[in-house]
C-alpha cells in the first residue's frame, strides 16, 4: 500500500490562537513545508478561497491540498441548512483537488470548549443518537456528490472526542460518514490509540499523526485544565518524539490496506517549537516508520 505525507499549517499558525504564529505568512508556511519533504498541505486560515488564485500558489510550491476543517453545527442544525453553510467550503477543496473535508462537529459552543475545563465539554444525550447519526449519514452522502468526503475528525472539546463517542459515531452512522483518526485527540481524550484504531480500521479515510509527550496527558487531565492550556504548555508534538507507538499504529493502518494521506498536525507554540525543525523531524520520522510499517511513500 502507498501513502503520501502531509502536513498541517497549524505547525506553523494557529487559527484559534493568533499569538501562536498569527504574524508567519502564508509564504513561509508553504516554503518551509515543501522543504521539509512534504507532498501536501491541509488548509489553513490564510489560505485563499478562490480556487484560481490558490492552485497556483500550491503548485508553485510543488504541494497538493491534502484537506480542509470545517466547524460542523449537525448537532443544532438540518442537512439543508448545514449544506448552505459548508457549500463555498466543498466547492473550495473540489475545485483544488482535495477529496476529503475534515469534519468536526462544533455544535454547542467549540471555541467555549476548547478553552474550558476538559471535564465541562459538551455532550450528545444517549437518545440523540440514532437520529444524529441518521442525519450526519445524509450529510455525508451530499458532500460525496459533490466530490468531497467527510472525514470526521473526534476532537477535544467537542462532542465526539473520546474513543467511546467515536464507537457510538460509527454504530449510528453509514459508511459515507468516514472516520478521521487522531492519535493525539484519541491519548488526550484518555484513550489509547492503537485500541482505537483496530475497533475501526475500516472506516478510517484519514489520518492526523500528533504525539504526546510523556506526562502531559496525566497531567492535563488529573488537573481538568483546558484543551488549549495543554496545547500552549506543550502536549502535542510531532510523530516519534512522544510516547505513542507510532509503528504498532503504521502497522495495523498498512495490514488493513489503508492508503491515503498521513498528516502531520502537532499543534505547538511556534516559539518554542521551531516549526522548519519540527516539520523536519516529524517528516523524517514519519516516512520511515511508515516504509518500516510496509508502506511505500509516494510525493
Amino acid at each position: 500500500m502507498s501513502v503520501r505525507i502531509g502536513i498541517n499549517p497549524i505547525t506553523w499558525t494557529n487559527d484559534d490562537v493568533p499569538e501562536l504564529g498569527g504574524d508567519t505568512p502564508l509564504e513561509v508556511c508553504l516554503s518551509e513545508a515543501r522543504q521539509a519533504g512534504y507532498a501536501g498541505i491541509e488548509l489553513g486560515g490564510k489560505f485563499p478561497r478562490d480556487p484560481a488564485v490558490l492552485k497556483p500558489i500550491l503548485e508553485r510550491h510543488g504541494l497538493a491540498l491534502v484537506a480542509g476543517w470545517f466547524d460542523g453545527r449537525c448537532a443544532e442544525r438540518d442537512v439543508d441548512a448545514e449544506m448552505e453553510a459548508a457549500g463555498p467550503h466543498l466547492q473550495l477543496l473540489a475545485a483544488t483537488g482535495a477529496a476529503h473535508v475534515v469534519y468536526a462537529d462544533t455544535s454547542f459552543g467549540r471555541h467555549g470548549a476548547i478553552w474550558e475545563p476538559v471535564s465541562r465539554r459538551p455532550r450528545l444525550p444517549d437518545a440523540d443518537w440514532p437520529a444524529y447519526g441518521r442525519r450526519l449519514t445524509t450529510l455525508a452522502e451530499r458532500m460525496a456528490d459533490l466530490g468531497v468526503r467527510m472525514a470526521f475528525h473526534h476532537h477535544m472539546g467537542t462532542i465526539v472526542e473520546s474513543d467511546e463517542d467515536v464507537a457510538l459515531l460509527m454504530r449510528h452512522t453509514g459508511a459515507a460518514v468516514g472516520l478521521l483518526f487522531d492519535t493525539g485527540h484519541s491519548a488526550f481524550s484518555g484513550g489509547r490509540p492503537i485500541d482505537l484504531l483496530r475497533a475501526h480500521a475500516g472506516r478510517v479515510v484519514h489520518v492526523h499523526c500528533k504525539d504526546v509527550r510523556a506526562g502531559m496527558v496525566e497531567k492535563a487531565r488529573s488537573t481538568d485544565t483546558s484543551f488549549m492550556a495543554a496545547v500552549m504548555e506543550g502536549i502535542f508534538t510531532v510523530p516519534g518524539d512522544g510516547i505513542i507507538d507510532f509503528p504498532a499504529i503504521l502497522r495495523v493502518l498498512c495490514d488493513t490496506g489503508y492508503a491515503g494521506w498521513l498528516v502531520v498536525e502537532a499543534e505547538q507554540d511556534p516559539k518554542k517549537a521551531h516549526p522548519l525543525t519540527y516539520a523536519t523531524m516529524g517528516f523524517r520520522n514519519l516516512s520511515r516508520m511508515a516504509m518500516e510499517a510496509g508502506f511505500a511513500v509516494t510525493s
